[in-house]
């Protein structure tokens, strides 16, 4: 690994378009992500070096690990299907949105009961907030949650507890939550920050266990840790201008992985910026919390 700065360093030169949903698999001591347009699941094993990955059919922006063993559940362009990792087969497409050819699913993260929630993405720059926020369960069916219609959803994870949902409509430089009850209600949605100008916007988030959220700032070439009121508590300055998403992992889940894009990037801002597509890793003080499993 290179270091880049005090704090950062290169933990996979990836060359990612647009990286996200970087998680660490305890099971397999390994760390996973997607290159979203290219469609591509990315799994690292730091003990031995070695990298595999799986080309998909669509573009792949989320997943979550499943209880079965080298079983996922992925969250492609248009739906949510289940996919085995031994030989790479792909089951039946839960459709997502239809009726709007313009979305695809992005973020998402299952909750403390094993269900995958997640969110929608409207593809046309400058579109109205036609999208909205899901869940699924392990008969895959479908369900809108009662929360605001979006643009670019993006930064869903739970509280420690699972009884506190995180989100974001990146456009809206918010960062929301509500209360979430075990039964699946969703209560009324409040502000938690409200990024500064130039301080770019929400893109994915994860939670420590002391229950802080850890935002990738879009366009704001930073990563930035709030507290459970919303008062920021640490802030890691990167050398790209956007990252895409964090999660903890490592031997004793202390490390921060950091994906990042090269997608939307001129010449001139490549060449700055020489990471821009890698994996990077910061040591923290805090300790993550083991992704929650989809129940199937």
């Amino acid at each position: 690994m290179s270091k880049v700065s005090p704090e950062v360093t290169v933990a996979i030169d990836a060359g990612s378009r647009i990286g996200e949903s970087v998680q660490w698999c305890e099971r397999d001591k390994a760390l996973f992500w997607t290159d979203v347009d290219a469609g591509t699941l990315h799994r690292w094993q730091p003990s031995t070096g070695s990298q595999k990955a799986w080309k998909l059919p669509e573009p792949l922006a989320s997943f979550a690990f499943c209880e079965q063993e080298d079983r996922m559940l992925l969250g492609l362009a248009s739906g949510i299907a289940l996919f085995d990792l031994r030989d790479a087969s792909l089951g039946p497409i839960s459709r997502v949105e239809e009726d709007q050819p313009t979305t695809r699913i992005n973020d998402g993260r299952c909750d403390a009961e094993g269900r995958f929630v997640f969110g929608t993405f409207n593809r046309v720059r400058g579109a109205r907030a036609i999208g909205g926020y899901y869940r699924v369960g392990p008969d895959l069916e479908v369900e809108r949650l009662l929360l605001p219609s979006c643009t670019v959803a993006n930064g869903i994870t739970f509280s420690p507890d699972g009884r506190r949902i995180y989100f974001a409509d990146s456009p809206t430089a918010e960062i929301r939550w509500a209360d979430y009850g075990a039964d699946g209600s969703v209560g009324d949605w409040k502000t938690l920050v409200t990024y500064a100008t130039n301080d770019g916007y929400p893109d994915g988030a994860t939670v420590d266990a002391e229950g802080g959220v850890w935002s990738a700032h879009w366009d704001g070439g930073c990563v930035v840790r709030y507290g459970p009121d919303g008062a920021e508590t640490d802030r890691v300055s990167l050398p790209v201008t956007r990252p895409t998403c964090v999660g903890f992992g490592g031997a004793e889940m202390t490390e921060l992985f950091i994906t990042t894009a090269t997608i939307g990037l001129g010449e001139s801002e490549r060449a700055a910026q020489p990471y821009a597509g890698a994996i990077l890793r910061v040591e923290t003080k805090y300790t993550g919390l083991a992704a929650r499993r989809f129940r199937f």
